[in-house]
């Protein structure tokens, strides 16, 4: 793990790998014992109730307070839609316009090769014997449905337009533009190249924009087309321009002006689908894993998270700005995902599956770890809406923002980050200062810049408390953000005065629930 800076070898840390298998297996080994199991599924509830309790008595004054508050309201705070994925940023309605539209302004435009010939968007359509008048939403057929669920295959295949992919690598891959510039998975040098010359040349590195370079897990489809030879060979395709540009700016100056506007990197796939492979001191080095399986979520993303500590680390040195993990994590798949997420991200993405792990819901909770919840999403392919854990975890202070996922697949009007708001509220009985809490904690979780966060939020929002709240800009009532900060104190003190008495080990089953700090707490 180390990077050639022209002719200066750079020695830079990066995680150690048997620290984190060791941590790891702590980790494991805490979920599945039985007192802290209790303990924390009494706190998880506690938290619950002293909601409820807080509610019932200053919910008036929470209303009251933003009442007071001239010109803002839910409508003109800042939100910010904390996972969607690029290649279906629009609805269906959208699209279908684009295509009809680009059908009648572009018919002789080559957008594909087939055979070595040129097509154009003419002969395409012509081929499935369609024209700009036969098509619909219903025709698309890109929104997801009753038969999604529990199907990733079925979903993956609502991406192609009509059920053909030449389609999506058109219209979907190129982001709206038809010049061949594919917008495609991350797999070679070239095709990083080419996505940061789509999005330049096409003007969508925007000042409200900001991006997280996504990756799926299929190397072992790469492997089985005989693409890659190994995971290490992934790993270079991803990060070896990285640290070729900030070594060398001059080198790719349009991935350099890219960079600018990334935050982290993501990860995603299926995570239902089983692993056979078990991530410890034995598992082959990315070099060496030649097999046709994939390797499992936890190897991905410690070396994700490796190469980009160590790419951190020297573009610290260069006086660039650095990089964050943000993976899907939760979402479906074994409990030791979170446990990885948990380790090394700075916020994931779904995290259903916390609300079936009492230890480590209250691990997040104490560490406040972004989570980016796609109701809706998640209600088409994993968990039904009534189901979800939302207002459980915003009731227990998990720090929780609403998201979109695929607007193109789950949504239906133009503005989908409001639909998910709007259905929110109205499913779960949401309150006004719900929702504003639950937009602040969008701003705090993203990317965006500490000057753009001071602009939205306050010069203080970086302070902890009401002291870093300011309702003129988040419409949350300062009795909310002070209830906040004081359960969480009270929460790390409780663990903080076990630790130093008892021992996590002593803490006993039938300790009694206190609605008081202890005396200590001041």
């Amino acid at each position: 793990m180390c990077c050639i800076c022209r002719t200066t070898e750079l020695d830079l840390p990066y995680p150690n790998l048997q620290d984190y298998i060791a941590d790891m297996n702590v980790m494991m080994a805490l979920i599945i014992n039985g007192p802290v199991k209790s303990f924390c599924y009494r706190r998880l509830q506690y938290l619950s109730s002293k909601f409820q309790m807080h509610i019932l008595l200053n919910e008036m004054k929470e209303l009251a307070a933003q009442k007071k508050v001239p010109h803002r309201d839910f409508y003109n705070i800042r939100k910010v839609d904390t996972h969607i994925h690029a290649s279906s940023c629009m609805n269906q309605k959208h699209l279908l316009r684009f295509i009809k539209r680009a059908m009648k302004k572009y018919p002789e435009e080559i957008v594909h090769m087939e055979g070595g010939r040129g097509q154009t968007l003419m002969d395409v359509f012509e081929n499935m014997n369609l024209t700009a008048y036969d098509l619909s939403v219903d025709t698309l057929d890109m929104h997801a449905d009753r038969n999604t669920f529990h199907r990733f295959d079925k979903f993956n295949s609502k991406y192609n337009p009509i059920g053909e992919s030449i389609l999506r690598e058109i219209f979907i891959k190129t982001d709206n533009h038809i010049h061949g510039k594919y917008f495609g998975h991350i797999v070679k040098v070239s095709r990083v190249l080419t996505v940061v010359r789509v999005l330049i040349s096409h003007l969508l590195i925007l000042s409200l924009s900001l991006f997280s370079v996504c990756f799926p897990h299929i190397s072992d489809v790469y492997r089985s087309k005989r693409q890659l030879g190994n995971f290490q060979q992934m790993l270079e395709n991803i990060f070896l321009p990285l640290f070729e540009v900030t070594v060398n700016p001059q080198s790719h100056p349009d991935l350099h002006l890219f960079l600018q506007h990334v935050v982290g990197f993501d990860s995603v796939d299926d995570e239902s689908k089983p692993e056979h492979h078990v991530f410890n001191l034995d598992s082959p080095l990315p070099e060496n894993w030649t097999e046709e399986d994939n390797p499992p979520y936890s190897y991905y993303l410690y070396y994700t998270y490796a190469n980009m500590t160590v790419l951190n680390h020297l573009r610290r040195r260069r006086g660039f700005h650095t990089f964050v993990l943000r993976p899907h994590c939760g979402e479906a798949g074994p409990i030791h995902h979170l446990v990885s997420g948990f380790m090394l991200s700075a916020n994931i993405s779904h995290g259903l599956l916390l609300r079936k792990a009492p230890v480590l819901q209250y691990l997040y909770y104490l560490a406040q770890v972004g989570i980016a919840m796609s109701p809706l999403s998640n209600n088409s392919l994993f968990l039904s809406y009534h189901r979800n854990p939302l207002p459980e975890y915003l009731s227990r202070g998990l720090m929780v923002s609403l998201s979109t996922d695929d607007p193109l697949q789950f949504h239906f009007t133009k503005e989908p980050l409001m639909e998910e708001y709007s259905i929110a509220a109205q499913v779960w009985k949401l309150s006004s200062c719900d929702m504003c809490e639950l937009s602040r904690n969008s701003v705090l979780m993203s990317g965006f810049s500490h000057k753009t966060k001071r602009y939205w939020l306050g010069p203080d929002y970086s302070r902890e408390g009401p002291e870093g709240n300011d309702i003129r800009r988040s419409n949350v009532p300062d009795i909310r953000v002070a209830f906040r900060h004081e359960t969480l104190c009270e929460e790390l003190q409780l663990i903080t005065h076990a630790v130093q008495t008892q021992g996590l080990e002593s803490i006993q089953e039938d300790a009694p629930l206190t609605m008081n700090p202890l005396p200590s707490a001041r």
